[in-house]
């Protein structure tokens, strides 16, 4: 009986150390990523350039609960939601 158990163990492991492996080397980073890009999102304020994940260079014109109020180089305005917010341009 003594023997199985050990064998069990040792068996698994291989896939604990490759699970760890995997958690540090991806889901953790992906998960400071996330934390980080929502904290950018939710500091934005009127005037702020961002980059939008399509590309767009706009500025906050106003902040609401789910989107931003954005207008663009010609002074067009419109609205993006808050997840497509890529990044802030930094000046």
């Amino acid at each position: 009986m003594e023997g199985s158990s050990t064998d069990l163990i040792s068996s698994l492991l291989p896939l604990v150390a490759l699970f760890a492996i995997f958690y540090f080397l991806i889901i953790r980073p992906q998960q400071k990523q996330a934390k980080a890009h929502k904290e950018m999102v939710s500091n934005l304020k009127k005037g702020d350039k961002i980059v939008t994940n399509g590309g767009l260079i706009v500025e906050v014109v106003k902040v609401e609960d789910t989107y931003f109020l954005v207008k663009n180089s010609d002074g067009t305005e419109m609205k993006l939601i808050k997840e497509f917010v890529a990044k802030l341009l930094e000046d």
